[in-house]
C-alpha cells in the first residue's frame, strides 16, 4: 500500500473530516476522496464509514491508520542517516507550544541552533493539558507540559522527551505577611484568596491536592490564564497564585514561596508524532531545547 494512503487514513482519524484534512495539508477534498477510493480498492475492504457529517475509520482503517507512523518513521530514518552522511541537518521544524515553556527554553535553544542549517517556525498556544496532543497532527515539536507525569494527557501515542521538571512555587506580594517564609504547607496558604487558572488546566490541579489536603474549598477569586497578568495580579495584592519557579520574572513587588507537603511540579516535555521525531533536524532541535532545560535549572531568569 502507497504510504500517503496511509498518512490519509491516520489523517482522516485525527481530524475526522476529508474537508478538515484538505484545509490542513492544503488539498482539496475532491483529490483526497479519489485517495481514498484508491487506497480502499488497493485495501480490498472498506477503510471509512459515515459517521455523522465526518468519517470514521472502519477496523481495517485503523490497523492501517496505526501503521502510518510505523512506516513513516521507517523512512524518515532512512532519511536522517542520508542527511547525516551529506552533512549537518537541514529543513524547517515547527515548534508550538505553551508560552511560558517557550520563553523559558526558546532562547537559548535559538543561540545553540544559529550556527545550523535548520531554519524555525514558531507557534505559542495557551491550552489545557489534553489539548497540546493533538497539536501534534501540524507541529514537528509540542513543547507541553503536566502535572500528573513525564506524558502529557493524551500524548501516550507521541515521542514524548523531557525538557525540564520545575516546581511551582506560591507566588505572594512582597509586602505579604508569607512573603518572609522559607516555605508553605497546604494549612497556610488553604484561607487565603487565589488567582487560579481556568478549570482542567493543569495549574488547578494543585489547588485542588491543598483543599484536599486540608478538607475544605479554596476561595479563586480570578481565573485567568496568562502567568504574566497573573503575576501583576499577585503584586496588586489581589490574592495568591501558583507560579513557576524558573520561568517567572521576580520583582520588588512579588516573591516566590516553596509549597510543600502536596506535590507541587510540573513536567515540560517536548511531544513529536514517532515519524517526525525520527527526522533529523527534528532530533537536533529536541537536543538543544533538552540543553536549554538543562541549563535553566536552579537559574532565576534575571
Amino acid at each position: 500500500m502507497d504510504i500517503r494512503h496511509l498518512e490519509l487514513l491516520r489523517d482522516l482519524r485525527e481530524r475526522g473530516s476529508l474537508v478538515a484534512v484538505a484545509a490542513a495539508t492544503h488539498r482539496t477534498p475532491s483529490a483526497l476522496s479519489q485517495q481514498l477510493r484508491t487506497a480502499q480498492r488497493s485495501a480490498g475492504v472498506p477503510l471509512v464509514e459515515p459517521d455523522g457529517r465526518g468519517l470514521r475509520l472502519t477496523e481495517a482503517g485503523e490497523l492501517l491508520a496505526d501503521g502510518a507512523d510505523e512506516v513513516s518513521a521507517a523512512m524518515a530514518r532512512v532519511a536522517a542517516r542520508l542527511e547525516e552522511h551529506r552533512g549537518a541537518p537541514v529543513g524547517s521544524v515547527r515548534i508550538a507550544g505553551l508560552p511560558s515553556g517557550l520563553t523559558a527554553l526558546l532562547p537559548g535553544a535559538l543561540t545553540m541552533l544559529a550556527a545550523s542549517s535548520v531554519s524555525i517556525e514558531i507557534d505559542d498556544l495557551d491550552l489545557a493539558e489534553h489539548d497540546y496532543a493533538a497539536a501534534a497532527a501540524d507541529a514537528d515539536i509540542v513543547v507541553a507540559h503536566s502535572l500528573t507525569g513525564e506524558v502529557p494527557a493524551g500524548g501516550e501515542g507521541l515521542r514524548s522527551t523531557v525538557l525540564v521538571r520545575e516546581p511551582l512555587d506560591v507566588a505572594v506580594p512582597a509586602d505579604h505577611a508569607l512573603a518572609g517564609r522559607s516555605e508553605l504547607r497546604p494549612r497556610d496558604v488553604v484561607d487565603e484568596t487565589w488567582i487560579a487558572v481556568p478549570e482542567h488546566y493543569p495549574f488547578d490541579t494543585v489547588l485542588e491536592r491543598i483543599e484536599a489536603a486540608c478538607g475544605r474549598r479554596i476561595d479563586r477569586r480570578l481565573r485567568v490564564r496568562d502567568n504574566q497578568l497573573v503575576a501583576a495580579l499577585v503584586a496588586s495584592g489581589l490574592g495568591l497564585a501558583l507560579l513557576p519557579r524558573y520561568t517567572t520574572r521576580t520583582t520588588d513587588e512579588l516573591a516566590l514561596v516553596p509549597l510543600t507537603g502536596v506535590r507541587s511540579a510540573r513536567w515540560i516535555v517536548a511531544l513529536s508524532r514517532p515519524d517526525r521525531a525520527e527526522r533529523a533536524a527534528v532530533r537536533l532541535v529536541t537536543a538543544r531545547l533538552v540543553s536549554a532545560g538543562a541549563a535553566l535549572v536552579g537559574e532565576r531568569i534575571p
